[in-house]
């Protein structure tokens, strides 16, 4: 079982979550001055920004206008969005609940209320499990030129997806991005959304002799609510494992 599996979720809350507004905002605030590139997702969209400062004082966040105008209207209409990045190799996201328009040391800019928490996640930390043989869910992302592509997912961590598929699109290489992917966990309802980058493909021989792709993804924006969503699922497939003495 792993570590996170066995933690109880204010074990998870203490180790990997910063709360509190000073905390939180000097914690932003030097994410701003190491100019710590973070996207912005919001409504199926995204772009890529900068964080400017995080003030205790006012309790906000400013953050970085886009280069596309379209983006910056249709953020300030959604208000909710969600920020993740990586910082020296660390997974850090958070979400505020509306954006507004501003200047900030006059240029034009977004502020936010600072987020109620912090989730940060180093890599070592982001364990995978194998997703159970009964109970598989499919994934679904589009590629380059606009085709959706289904298949199934095989091992998932917070970090990334693993899937198995028996062929592969045409001209699908590492580097390549996959564009508004969505699955499920097994027996949720609620959707999971997130743009994908992938990192291996890696071709095996299964126990039939029939040829099989393994294809890693790493996830670039899912936010941090479906991020506890998979921890969450992963203690529930461990607990269920080591009940079965598998």
């Amino acid at each position: 079982m792993t570590q996170i599996a066995t933690m109880s979720e204010s074990e998870f809350e203490d180790r990997f979550l910063i709360t509190g507004p000073r905390a939180i905002a000097f914690t932003l605030a030097a994410l701003a001055r190491e100019a710590t590139p973070f996207s912005v997702h919001f409504g199926g969209e995204l772009f890529v920004t900068r964080l400017l400062d995080a003030s205790p004082e006012d309790g906000c966040l400013y953050f970085d206008y886009s280069g596309v105008e379209r983006l910056n209207k249709r953020l300030l209409g959604e208000g909710r969005c969600s920020f993740a990045g990586s910082p020296n190799g660390i997974q850090v996201q958070f979400a505020v609940d509306r954006v507004s328009e501003t200047v900030f040391q006059g240029g034009r800019a977004f502020s936010a209320p600072l987020p109620a928490r912090i989730l940060r996640l180093q890599r070592r930390e982001s364990f995978r499990i194998a997703t159970p043989r009964g109970r598989p869910f499919p994934f679904f992302g589009r590629l380059a030129e606009g085709a959706l592509w289904e298949s199934s997912v095989h091992d998932l961590s917070v970090a990334g997806i693993g899937l198995q598929v028996g062929s592969l699109p045409e001209a699908l290489a590492v580097g390549e991005r996959l564009w508004r992917c969505h699955f499920h966990l097994a027996e949720e309802a609620h959707e999971l959304y997130c743009n994908a980058t992938i990192r291996h493909l890696t071709e095996q021989e299964a126990r039939a002799g029939n040829r099989l792709w393994r294809v890693g993804l790493a996830f670039e924006d899912l936010p941090m609510n479906d991020q506890n969503r998979i921890q969450r699922y992963i203690a529930h497939v461990e607990r269920e494992r080591k009940e079965m003495g598998v």
